[in-house]
């Protein structure tokens, strides 16, 4: 296996590893989350943004933010390779996903 291919399957990897695990964590959260939700209303314990909700809420912001950490670890590996023209077109996208919520935040 020649050394470009290699990089490649490392690089394929490590997004795998983060896609995995994050989404596992997130699931994870969101679960706990929701048992905790379900037990307070049981008891009549009922505070929004508080316990349950807001481990859920945490739980699908993790989510969310999933594809724009992918997009932050593949910028420092094509830093980490001197691979250019891929950390730019990496900062593009972050860029834009940026002046994406920026707009949200300011433009309801």
């Amino acid at each position: 296996m020649n050394r470009g291919a290699q990089k490649m399957e490392r690089r394929d990897r490590v997004i795998a590893g983060l896609l995995l695990y994050g989404t596992w964590l997130a699931s994870a959260i969101i679960a706990v989350g929701l048992v905790l939700e379900g037990l307070g209303r049981l008891a009549g314990v009922v505070r929004p943004g508080v316990g349950g909700y807001g481990l859920m809420t945490a739980g699908i912001a993790i989510l969310i933010l999933l594809p724009v950490a992918r997009v932050f670890v593949l910028l420092v590996i094509f830093l980490h390779e001197r691979d250019y023209v891929y950390v730019a077109i990496s900062a593009l996208v972050l860029a834009i996903i940026g002046a994406g919520v920026l707009a949200g935040l300011v433009f309801p």
